[in-house]
């Protein structure tokens, strides 16, 4: 996720940092390199041009200069006003959220071109919603010229694991969607999302349609979602939108796709909507609150650790953790049904790859160059191979000999090296266990110093 601008943002600010002090030349090579990294993301040029004179006048203001350490201060200048780019004034320090202080059932209407994935992020935004905010959500689709759409829907909608409220072909969007809304009123939902009909090109009667629903359905919410991976072209559509109807915000599609940032950094100064949300894997739960002050991070190769300790929260079974938590205390081993779930919580948080991507820049460095597509299909054959053991052999891995091996490999699908390769992985992870029973932290950190062999990491089951 925007690769390309986070590398040229740091290559900039590097060639500041340990200046003793800032001068207007050193200044201007760091705001020349920033202007050349925003051109070539393909931020819009007013955009470009007001955020460049901005770091300006805070990067040679006193408080810059007789700073103690003043490419410090000077990084702070340019995160600050990474985020009052992406957030405008009124939104800094506030994480984007949707209003939903009306009288149930809050209606959200979600606008947008065909192609920009407007009906899975309906269905994501109905797991957002009843995941982290509790709510009763009914899901509508009013597009009646896609065959698929409302089929679509509904399969979306059941995976968020919301109500879908049957339409017709044959029937008209307004009264679709005031059927959706009655029905919701009646059923006591919090939320009604109303998926809209796209095209592939803005037309006028397009815009006649989505004016109409505007009008009959009030929506307390009206999203533009937008498909991050087409630059500034994406600004302007949002903005011929915004002409028709009163976006309240902006819901970015295929940010992880996205190596260079133009519609993240643009579509908020271009439009004036702020980006609410931005949708970051392909799965039903890869949909993300917008929070500009951690996407700034992220482009400055800061990383954003607050992520991937959501992440976990959301992917980790408590009780489960707290069950493998009491056994390693009672001294009871730790076992190959143990190194399995290890595996299935790592696979539910989306992969080597994408933990990766809200790193440090300096961490995702020492990762460059390896496969971690491959790493994240190594992980997958593990938990193959620990599914072709029995129950007996999972309890206890001594009893795996020579013919067993032979056994597992064949009914994993794998060579029996790849089965020497995973036990002798699994023996590491329980020496680092056996070092948490007598030690605690400091003996599994330093535990986990020998484990080498990470799966396709320079070792493990990817690294042949």
């Amino acid at each position: 996720m925007l690769e390309s601008l986070t590398d040229r943002f740091s290559h900039a600010l590097k060639a500041i940092k340990g200046q003793a002090r800032l001068t207007e030349a050193n200044t201007q090579d760091m705001l020349r390199e920033i202007r050349l990294a925003l051109l070539d993301a393909d931020v819009a040029l007013p955009v470009v041009k007001q955020f460049i004179a901005a770091v300006r006048e805070k990067a040679m203001g006193q408080s810059v200069l007789n700073s103690l350490t003043p490419d410090q201060a000077l990084v702070g200048v340019v995160h600050q006003e990474l985020v009052s780019l992406m957030a405008g004034p009124e939104g800094i320090g506030q994480t984007m959220g949707l209003n939903l202080a009306t009288t149930p059932p809050a209606v959200v209407l979600m606008a947008g071109l065909q192609g920009a994935g407007k009906t899975t992020s309906v269905g994501k935004l109905a797991k957002w919603l009843t995941e982290r905010q509790k709510k009763k959500v009914l899901t509508v689709s009013c597009d009646v010229y896609r065959p698929a759409a409302i089929e679509q829907l509904r399969l979306v909608t059941e995976q968020a694991g919301a109500e879908f409220f049957p339409s017709q072909l044959s029937e008209r969007p307004v009264e679709i969607a005031r059927a959706a809304l009655d029905w919701g009123r009646r059923h006591y939902h919090d939320v009604v999302l109303i998926d809209t009909a796209g095209r592939l090109a803005i037309d006028q009667a397009m815009m006649d349609e989505i004016a109409a629903l505007h009008d009959a359905v009030r929506p307390i919410e009206t999203l533009f979602t937008v498909d991050a991976m087409q630059g500034q072209d994406a600004v302007r559509t949002a903005e011929a939108f915004r002409k028709t109807i009163p976006l309240t915000g902006i819901l970015l599609t295929k940010v992880d796709g996205d190596a260079r940032g133009g519609a993240v950094l643009s579509v908020r100064s271009v439009t004036g909507c702020p980006v609410k949300f931005v949708g970051t894997a392909e799965k039903i739960d890869g949909l993300e609150a917008f929070d500009p002050d951690r996407f700034a991070q992220r482009i400055l190769g800061m990383g954003d650790v607050l992520a991937i300790v959501e992440q976990a929260q959301k992917a980790i079974d408590v009780k489960s953790a707290e069950k493998m938590a009491a056994k390693l205390k009672s001294g009871a081993k730790f076992d190959l049904e143990d190194f399995k779930l290890q595996i299935g919580q790592m696979k539910s948080m989306g992969g080597l790859s994408n933990l990766l991507d809200k790193l440090p820049a300096q961490m995702q460095q020492a990762a460059k160059g390896q496969d971690l597509s491959k790493a994240d299909k190594s992980v997958g054959r593990m938990e193959g191979i620990i599914n072709s053991m029995t129950p007996a052999e999972r309890r206890n891995p001594l009893l795996i000999k020579a013919s067993r091996k032979r056994r597992i490999a064949t009914g994993a699908g794998v060579p029996v090296q790849e089965v020497n390769r995973l036990l002798a992985q699994f023996e590491q992870m329980q020496d680092m266990m056996k070092k948490m029973q007598k030690g605690g932290l400091a003996k599994m950190m330093r535990a986990m110093g020998g484990l080498k062999n990470l799966p396709g990491l320079g070792g493990g089951l990817g690294g042949r």
